[in-house]
Order: structure tokens, then C-alpha cells, then sequence
């Protein structure tokens, strides 16, 4: 994998709380490697390590999204969410930014009959097809594709499993994590001082409680995706 250079500046990552960790008392000893201080109670992250394990992460998105393949990003807490919807959008990239229904990868055909029933209906409602339906029925198809276009919605266009997923913040993403692993999907996880360094692909030790810190994050990796694409469209 070729290196690149991603303009990944360190006093830019001080600016938007990039460093900032948990609490002393909130954190898991195997990020000691990445903790560099500790200053009023709180550990401070290495920005050093965060710049370049992003860096890597830049690389490694660059080099996939150049080759064609499919990125799911996966971050649905209320600060990351509306971040994780803009990023995916803009990079052309599948997200969940609401909740992560569990086997959504483990359990692939069941995912994809809820996708193709979500498809069906998004067609209904476009054609007017709902709205000519006994009013029982009508109103119970849009009850369903309003839950669907929730929770599936930004995976509506996913024909099939994923091959790079970018999970914003480990703890809260965990179950679609330990789906990752187990059917081998390679990951880029963001990670906090309270997390396990050693889960994922490549772990980027950054705060992901601030929104700062993850829009700087994922601006960083969706600009390497668009740069990768741009090179696919070029060189197909």
C-alpha cells in the first residue's frame, strides 16, 4: 500500500479536541501506549499516534475506494449521527446513523428481504400506489416504510455486504463491530481512551465524544474515499 500525504496537521487536531480522552478512572489499560498525559483528571491522547494511524486509515481507504470497493460508515449516537449521514452522502458511501439492528451483516438475507420490501414501497409511494389502498392498509404500509427508511435508509442502495466499515465509536458500536470480525470485514474504528485498541483494523486514538473531533475525523477519511474514486473513474 502506497503512502500518501494527507495534510493531517496536529495543531488542527489540538483545535477540535482531538486529544481530549475520558476520565482517569473511565479508561482501558491497553490504551496506556496511546495516552501520552493525563491533566486535570483526563488522559491525554498522543496526537502523534492519532496522525498516524489516521494516516494509515487515509491510505487504506484510498487504495480501496481506487479499486472500487464499497465503504460502510456506522456511527449512531446524537453527536455523531447528522456527521456520519453528510460524510457517507458526500462520498457516495453506505451509512447507519440510527440504530444498528443486530445481524444487520451476520444475517445478510434477512437484511436484504427488508431491503427489497423497503424498495417496493419507497416504488408504491412514488407511483401512488399506497394512497390508492383502503385507508387501513394505506396507512399501515407508510407506518412501515416510514420505520424502514429509519433504520435502512442509509443502506438502501447495498446489494451486498460491505468492504471496509468505518465505525465511529467502538463501545457504542460494538455489536456491529463483533459482526465485522466475524465475517471478516476489514474495519476503521475511532477510538477513546475507555476503548480496546486491538478490535479493530486500524484504531484511530481520538476523542468521539466531541463533534469537532469527529467531523475532522471523517472529513479526513471521506476525502480519501472522493480522491480514490476520482482515481477508479479515471483508471477503470
Amino acid at each position: 500500500m502506497t503512502r500518501r500525504y494527507w495534510n493531517i496537521n496536529l495543531e488542527e487536531m489540538m483545535e477540535a479536541g482531538v486529544h481530549f480522552g475520558h476520565g482517569t478512572r473511565k479508561w482501558n489499560p491497553r490504551m496506556a501506549p496511546y495516552i501520552s498525559a493525563k491533566r486535570k483528571g483526563i488522559h491525554i491522547t498522543n496526537l502523534t499516534k492519532t496522525a498516524r494511524f489516521l494516516s494509515e486509515a487515509c491510505d487504506l481507504v484510498f487504495d480501496a475506494a481506487s479499486r472500487g470497493k464499497q465503504f460502510l460508515i456506522v456511527g449512531t449516537k446524537n453527536k455523531a449521527a447528522d456527521l456520519v449521514a453528510r460524510a457517507a452522502i458526500k462520498a457516495r458511501c453506505h451509512y447507519v446513523n440510527k440504530k444498528w439492528l443486530g445481524g444487520m451483516l451476520t444475517n445478510w438475507s434477512t437484511t436484504e428481504t427488508r431491503l427489497h420490501k423497503f424498495r417496493d414501497l419507497r416504488t408504491e409511494q412514488k407511483t401512488g400506489k399506497l394512497n390508492r389502498l383502503p385507508k387501513r392498509d394505506a396507512a399501515m404500509s407508510k407506518r412501515q416504510l416510514s420505520h424502514l427508511q429509519t433504520y435502512l435508509g442509509g443502506i438502501k442502495y447495498m446489494t451486498g455486504l460491505p468492504d471496509i466499515v468505518i465505525i465511529v465509536d467502538q463501545q457504542e458500536e460494538y455489536t456491529a463491530l463483533r459482526e465485522c470480525i466475524t465475517l471478516g470485514i476489514p474495519t476503521i474504528c475511532l477510538i477513546d481512551t475507555n476503548c480496546d485498541p486491538d478490535l479493530a483494523d486500524i484504531s484511530i486514538p481520538a476523542n468521539d465524544d466531541a463533534i469537532a473531533s469527529i467531523r475532522l475525523i471523517l472529513n479526513k477519511l471521506v476525502f480519501s474515499i472522493c480522491e480514490g474514486r476520482s482515481s477508479y473513474i479515471r483508471n477503470p
